[in-house]
């Protein structure tokens, strides 16, 4: 039901009613809208002109978490819109509040996520003239650059097709990121209550399934049936899906070996024995088929060209339901466009019953290499140096991870992000959430409080100490709402290592942090558990404590400072460093 507004509050208003109706206004309108289409959570910061609109959302039944900063809020509500393939919500004021949740929803956008950023803004008359208003700035002009979409809402007749129109774009086609204008003179305009609920609309259908030509399967079936050497790739957008049944039938049936890209891990578990995870270098090179499902020849893959894919040609299947998408690096010969359930689904049913398997030369080879690079790892997992080096303070969580499946592990960095990606197994689909297509820091504690609100699971957000800079002070959200949230952060007193020196005068070096500092001691600081470890049996202890109690936790684990190297396994993409190397 929509809320009304007395007749006395809204004298002066250019909206009349007849003394006998009911009114409502834009506040309650924007309410309304989202409760009808089950957006109930807010990710923001209060703030002018919207800090009542989250009073009153609350106030009506919605959950809104307020942040420290419109960044992180963002981050929350673009890997919301991953969990739940659900746009997530993320209010910002206007101008300087915009910008900061602006690179939030351009994340989104890049990385697929469907997400709407509303914020408010200053009145059109004022800003088109440049009359100087508070906060003034055309947000709509710069946001349509960064995002999928993006809608100015004038007046209050219009919010509901302004919040169906963000919603459709949001999650249709290739998700991405929505940027929804809402001027404050908006919020107070006033309306027919019974008119006003007529105008709000119920999104049907919002993403519905693209079919791939039979023409489309038929060629990729093809191409498959003829390799020898034949390696299908999982990228986010096939965990994004939730066809995780689907996916599993198609690479077992066919047998082939797999790559989950990071995201991509846990849609089958990394223990599967066609997970060819620990042989990646091996199967790109000496592949000769490649099916790409929701993943992309961008720079994770190095854009499907180059050493690191050999030196003989490839054949490229990709399931995109992006038609733009295919050749955009390297010639795909059987481009496959339609969304990923419908597409798999279309694959094993032109399988029939008697496909023959990938050749046992090859899937062999693939399970040797594999069992060789596992053999060879294990033992750097099991030392209990301290200070810890990253292999030991890995294996510990990779053991943690693997006795609670059902946690979700956050995580970023550069040698924290790029190593926990190969070291820790994952079991189920959507538990390991990162920085994604961007490779951007800044992520985790936004990511951690958006994975525990949506899906109620316990969090292990495993960070870098440069990483967790950019949203530390959101610890204190994670304790005001009493998340089960884990922080581990891996503290080698700098950026990448802590042991570079300024040879030119008195100032740290550039990459060098506070040495010996006390992470741990922040948590403490807000009412949360802090702890700091100094081997890997102290982790080990702290995290299965913090994981058992389900209180905000930070852990402090101390690696040595010499441990890392420049820019994690990706220094190559350093100029200086490329110039090194001639």
């Amino acid at each position: 039901m929509l809320a009304v507004v007395e007749k006395k509050q809204v004298e002066g208003s250019t909206a009349a009613a007849d003394d006998d109706h009911a009114l409502t206004d834009g506040f309650n309108l924007v309410i309304e809208a989202l409760k009808l289409n089950d957006l109930t959570t807010i990710y923001g910061v209060p703030g002018i002109p919207i800090t009542d609109f989250g009073r009153m959302a609350q106030a009506a039944g919605l959950r809104v978490l307020s942040f420290r900063h419109e960044q992180n809020a963002g981050y929350a509500a673009s890997i919301a819109g991953y969990l739940t393939k659900k746009p997530g919500v993320c209010l910002t004021v206007s101008a300087p509040g915009f910008l900061n949740g602006l690179t939030a929803l351009a994340h989104a956008t890049t990385n697929c996520f469907p997400m709407i950023l509303i914020s408010g803004s200053s009145e059109r008359e004022i800003v088109d003239l440049q009359q100087g208003d508070y906060e003034e700035m055309d947000q709509l002009a710069i946001a349509k650059p960064l995002c999928k979409a993006a809608f100015r809402v004038l007046h209050a007749q219009d919010i509901g097709i302004g919040l169906a129109r963000a919603i459709r774009a949001a999650v249709s086609g290739r998700p991405g990121g929505v940027y929804l204008d809402l001027p404050a003179k908006l919020f107070g305009q006033v309306m027919d209550a019974e008119a006003g609920a007529k105008s709000l609309v119920k999104v049907v259908d919002a993403a519905p399934a693209h079919i791939p030509s039979p023409e489309s399967v038929k060629r990729a079936l093809d191409a498959l049936k003829t390799a020898k050497k034949p390696l299908i790739i999982l990228g986010k957008g096939a965990a994004y899906a939730q066809a995780d049944d689907a996916i599993r039938e198609l690479v077992e049936k066919s047998g082939v070996p797999f790559l989950p890209m990071s995201m991509a891990k846990g849609l089958l578990p990394d223990a599967h024995p066609q997970c060819a995870g620990a042989a990646r270098s091996t199967v790109l090179k000496d592949s000769d088929v490649v099916m790409l499902i929701g993943a992309r020849l961008n720079w994770l893959l190095s854009h499907g060209k180059g050493k690191s894919w050999g030196d003989h040609p490839k054949t490229f299947i990709q399931i995109d339901i992006e038609p733009k998408e295919m050749d955009s690096n390297v010639g795909i010969a059987a481009p496959v466009v339609g969304d990923i359930g419908s597409s798999v689904a279309a694959l094993i049913e032109g399988m029939g019953s008697n496909w023959p398997k990938a050749p046992a030369e090859w899937t062999s080879a693939v399970a040797k290499k594999r069992e060789e690079n596992v053999a060879k790892m294990a033992p750097r997992l099991m030392n209990n140096n301290s200070p810890m080096d990253y292999h030991g303070a890995l294996g510990v969580l990779k053991t943690i991870i693997a006795e609670r499946p059902d946690a979700i592990l956050v995580n970023e960095g550069a040698n924290t992000l790029d190593l926990a990606r190969g070291v820790i197994d994952m079991h189920q689909p959507r538990k390991r959430i990162d920085v994604g297509t961007w490779g951007v820091m800044g992520i985790g504690m936004g990511y951690a409080i958006a994975a525990a609100v949506e899906t109620g699971k316990p969090v292990l957000c495993v960070e870098g100490d440069s990483a967790f800079g950019f949203s530390g002070m959101e610890v204190e959200t994670i304790c005001r709402y009493g998340l089960p949230v884990c922080v581990v952060i891996f503290n080698n007193d700098g950026i990448y290592r802590g042991t570079d020196v300024n040879t030119a005068g008195d100032d740290p070096a550039t990459t060098v942090f506070v040495r010996g500092a006390r992470y741990d001691r922040m948590m403490e600081a807000f009412g949360g558990v802090g702890v700091n470890a100094t081997n890997p049996d102290e982790l080990k202890r702290a995290v299965n404590a913090a994981m058992d109690s389900g209180k905000p936790t930070l852990i402090n684990a101390v690696i040595d400072p010499a441990a890392g190297s420049e820019s994690g396994r990706i220094g190559n993409l350093n100029p200086q460093s490329a110039l090194k190397k001639k």
